[in-house]
Parts: C-alpha cells; structure tokens; sequence
C-alpha cells in the first residue's frame, strides 16, 4: 500500500514570496521617488521663473521690503478672511 500525493503545481515558498513582495515594493518606491523628483524639479523652476524681475516674488519681495509693516498687516488679513472660510 502506497500513499501518494496527488500532483499539484509547485508553490514558491515563503521566502520567494517575500523576495517578490520585497522587489514590488523597490520598484514602487523607485517610481515614487522619481515621480517626487520630477515635481520638486518644476516647483523649483517656476519658483526661480517667478523669482525673475517682473515675477510675482520679486513683485511681492519687493513691496515687503519697501513697507514691512504694512506687508504684515496684509498678510494678517489675508490670514484672517481663510481661515474664516473654512
């Protein structure tokens, strides 16, 4: 009397498991971190295209500069009408 296992398709055992998981998450957190790159990459251009004379910061730099206090009281009310609406 013999006992035999019926045929089954091989497994991969735990630790092919977790090397497969280990590689699928290497490979989402490459594309996050490129997909990151690439948005603080064009932050930073517009930032340094906004920072050139005429740009809205350079505007803003300017004014601020010219009238500290009067800038603060600005951004104080500013602060105030969203934080109200919300």
């Amino acid at each position: 009397m013999s006992f035999e296992t019926p045929e089954s398709p091989l497994q991969p055992s735990l630790a092919e498991r977790a090397i497969d998981t280990a590689t699928d998450v290497s490979r989402t957190i490459t594309e996050v971190s490129d997909g990151l790159r690439a948005a603080v990459d064009r932050l930073s251009d517009a930032i340094a295209a906004s920072r050139r004379p005429g740009g809205a910061l350079a505007t803003v730099s300017a004014v601020t500069r010219e009238a500290p206090l009067a800038s603060l009281f600005i951004a104080f009310l500013l602060g105030i009408a969203v934080a109200r609406r919300r």
